[in-house]
């Protein structure tokens, strides 16, 4: 199974300029994934808290690179303040046709999006977005047009209760055949967070920590976790942060979530980000 690094940057820099450095880098640098962070949807109440939600400055990319890397190469160190990263496992059927699935989904064509299901209309707010659900917040915030146009990638990591795995891959397989899918979500990148991405050394006692080093000047963050076999990565797609709403607000989700994912998860955490693409000449197509 190929491994893939996850990193979460805050930068020194311009994101563009830090694309740039990427793109000059050699050997040459070719990320499954280039995102902007945008905002935190779920925290994390136990899993690498401390470091991913309390870094120096906030984080500003998520990069997602093919191979086993724990850190990036060294002469783009001064462009980064903070670095926190996982390496996963990540079937190679998802691997090999990545590309072209990922430029369908960001460019789709109109007729290839979903229309909404209209679960927005009328619908109830929760206290809080924790568990997956349309908060007040959330919905003020979408609806208000804060957030980014077009589609959205959701970085989820996810921890499992003992033996109830099985039970989330049944909320899996809901999202994949109708609950997320008719929203256009897509779970495009799936993995299994690998034993080489903890430190030895953290107290055992403990069902998770973190551990950070210095690289330079910046400070390196490692996602350490005492029941690894019970750890996965997930990158989800939806065409837009309405529909990614449309799914929160839906009795249809919701009744699965409640059923098969909350009670599944000892933690997670999901981040939205907004992809940008680096060309392989002409530098870098964003108005960052």
């Amino acid at each position: 199974m190929p491994v893939c690094s996850v990193f979460l940057l805050s930068l020194k820099t311009s994101i563009p300029t830090f694309l740039a450095a990427v793109q000059a880098t050699s050997p040459r640098l070719d990320p499954l994934v280039t995102a902007k962070v945008i905002r935190w949807i779920i925290t994390p109440t136990s899993l690498s808290k401390e470091s991913l939600l309390s870094p120096s400055s906030p984080w500003h990319v998520l990069v997602i690179l093919p191979g086993a890397l724990t850190t990036l190469p060294e002469h783009l160190q001064p462009l980064i303040e903070n670095q926190w990263s996982i390496e996963a496992g990540i079937p190679s059927k998802l691997i090999s046709t990545f590309s072209s699935t990922n430029h369908n989904l960001l460019h789709p064509s109109p007729v290839d999006v979903p229309p909404l299901t209209g679960s927005m209309v009328d619908s109830k707010t929760a206290p809080s977005a924790q568990s997956l659900e349309l908060s007040g917040e959330l919905r003020d915030w979408i609806s208000g047009g804060k957030g980014p146009k077009g589609a959205v990638s959701m970085l989820n990591l996810l921890a499992f209760n003992p033996g109830l795995k099985d039970q989330y891959l049944e909320y899996g397989k809901a999202f994949a055949k109708s609950i997320g899918s008719k929203r256009g979500g897509v779970a495009k990148i799936v993995g299994k967070v690998l034993p080489e991405s903890c430190d030895d050394g953290w107290d055992e006692t403990l069902s998770f920590s973190a551990s950070m080093f210095l690289q330079g000047e910046a400070r390196i963050y490692r996602w350490a976790w005492l029941e690894l076999t019970r750890s996965q990565m997930a990158l989800a797609h939806y065409p837009s942060l309405e529909h990614f709403a449309d799914m929160l607000a839906g009795e249809d989700y919701q009744a699965v979530n409640k059923r098969f994912r909350v009670g599944s998860l000892r933690d997670t955490c999901i981040l939205c980000t907004s992809e940008v693409e680096v060309e392989v000449s002409g530098g870098v197509k964003a108005n960052l």
